[in-house]
């Protein structure tokens, strides 16, 4: 049954790429059409190897040689994947980043692959660059940069970044677009939402479509500069009681919607201190642990606006002069904004799970529509077992153990975590993304179990929830009622915090 599927497939996949070689959008329909072939054999490939591997035997699906067997269809499917972003570029490279951004919620094999997508992404040439500036700033770049430096500060799925020099002597650094990324994005789109949902078709627990569709929606305001500088001065007017936090300056008269000239920030990429470098911040991990989780924390609790992409290359770290540690934030392009009521929802969902309140977890699960797997979804939420839930986070580190267990369960309900993708609201999409990016900075700071980190957390959390409760009261009575819970809860995360502390210091 599911050959003569695959035989259909091919037949459907000839036909969509003989019709999008049409599309005007295009620049060039010979390299569209270039593009989609490469992604229909990658994913024809895929498919057929999952066919013949696991799904037309009969092994054993509790049996060590049933998992290893899948262990390496998900690591040759992944590689094949990682070839097809790398030379397709562009919305595919972002795909890869956001599917090696999913610790916890895909199978190792495809987040390790996946990942390097953050630190590889294809180069334009300098001429490119110079042509894109020229283009959108209507003039000679030499007319308003002294000097542009040739080797990118840092390159992305759709853009890179040079340092360069106003005729003013002020030092800036310019974002500019790869040139054919907006060109090829609509049929990049289209060839990636036919060939998931085909993929479903054929495998019914592989379910894609929210990639596709958060793609789909996200793609076109990141390809925006002009909406990216102002996510940049939005978020700078938010976070403004945060003294740490520096946001760089936009130059908007010397930017468009595909060139983006900022402040130059100084200071070292957070990822630079995973790999020894820069001993000067040792002292400083859990600081910028702590300063980071208050910040993202603040955003999704308190304000309900949230930076997307808390990648190592979107936060430098400095010293001032006092020696007091500063934060730049960069790249603004995706911002989620989290409705109220979600909001809400998500801070409930935390502080259930805070508490290992179960009856609460299904409840609010529920409201966020994913009823019946509430388990898997806290889980996904708090990037722990649920034996570590139910035991209680705050009473008890992340082990070894503890991480493996997290992997194998990933792998063996890959199904229930599709499902529980597919249902969540697309705003839970990003915030997953958001928190696995953030505990992937704390791995590479050495800080898995920081102590500080997760009391900043239940604080926004707290803090959030109170303002909600607080808000609702129509008497003096409740407000005092509110008030009095909320400084019990604070007094309660102090005292986890300490109980915590002297823990770890027992043990060490």
């Amino acid at each position: 049954m599911q050959r003569k599927r695959i035989v259909k497939v091919g037949l459907a996949l000839a036909s969509v790429s003989l019709g999008v070689y049409y599309n005007k959008e295009i620049r060039d329909g010979s390299i569209g059409l270039l593009r989609i072939g490469r992604t229909a054999v990658a994913v024809g490939e895929i498919m057929l190897d999952y066919n013949r591997s696991l799904y037309s035997k009969t092994v054993d699906v509790a049996s060590p040689e049933y998992a290893k067997t899948r262990s390496d269809v998900h690591l040759r499917s992944a590689q094949r994947l990682l070839k097809l972003c790398e030379k397709n570029g562009g919305a595919f490279i972002k795909v890869g980043q956001h599917l090696g951004a999913l610790d916890y919620l895909l199978p190792f094999e495809y987040v390790s692959t996946m990942k390097v997508l953050h630190s590889h992404a294809p180069q334009s040439k300098y001429e490119d660059v110079l042509d894109v500036i020229k283009q959108d700033l209507k003039c000679e770049p030499t007319e308003v940069f002294r000097v542009i430096e040739k080797v990118p500060l840092g390159t992305a799925s759709l853009a890179q970044v040079h340092k360069a020099e106003l005729n003013d002597g002020t030092v800036v650094a310019v974002k500019v677009q790869h040139p054919l990324v907006k060109a090829y994005s609509a049929i990049d789109i289209t060839s990636m939402e036919v060939l998931v949902n085909l993929a479903s078709w054929i495998f019914p627990d592989l379910k894609l479509e929210w990639l596709v569709r958060e793609t789909k929606r996200n793609l076109p305001c990141e390809l925006n500069f002009i909406m990216e500088g102002e996510n940049a001065e939005k978020t700078a007017k938010l976070m403004k009681h945060l003294p740490w936090l520096h946001i760089p300056r936009v130059y908007w008269n010397l930017s468009t919607t595909r060139v983006l000239t900022m402040e130059y920030c100084d200071g070292f990429e957070i990822g630079a201190l995973g790999h020894g470098k820069n001993p000067e911040f040792e002292p400083f991990k859990k600081e910028i642990s702590q300063k980071i989780t208050q910040l993202y924390s603040d955003m999704i609790f308190l304000h309900g606006y949230v930076h997307c992409d808390p990648h190592p290359g979107n936060l430098k770290i400095e010293l001032d002069k006092q020696g007091k540690l500063h934060i730049h934030l960069l790249d603004h392009g995706l911002y989620a904004q989290l409705p109220a009521q979600f909001r809400e929802n998500y801070a409930k969902l935390w502080m259930s799970i805070i508490r290992s309140n179960v009856h609460e977890i299904e409840e609010v699960s529920e409201k966020l529509g994913v009823k019946g797997f509430h388990g898997i979804f806290a889980c996904m939420v708090s990037g722990r077992s649920w034996n570590a839930i139910l035991g209680g986070i705050d009473k008890q580190k992340k082990t070894l153990e503890e991480e493996k267990e997290i992997k194998d369960d990933a792998a063996k309900y890959l199904a229930e975590i599709m499902e529980v993708l597919h249902r969540v609201p697309r705003e839970m999409l990003l915030v997953f993304k958001t928190n696995d990016l953030l505990r992937g900075l704390n791995s590479t700071l050495g800080v898995k179990n920081n102590i500080a980190s997760f009391v900043t957390m239940s604080r926004s959390c707290a803090n959030a929830h109170y303002l909600k409760e607080y808000s609702n009261c129509k008497s003096f009575t409740c407000k005092v009622c509110v008030t009095v819970s909320h400084y019990v809860t604070h007094f309660k995360i102090t005292a986890y915090e300490l109980l915590l502390w002297w823990a770890s210091w027992w043990t060490n």
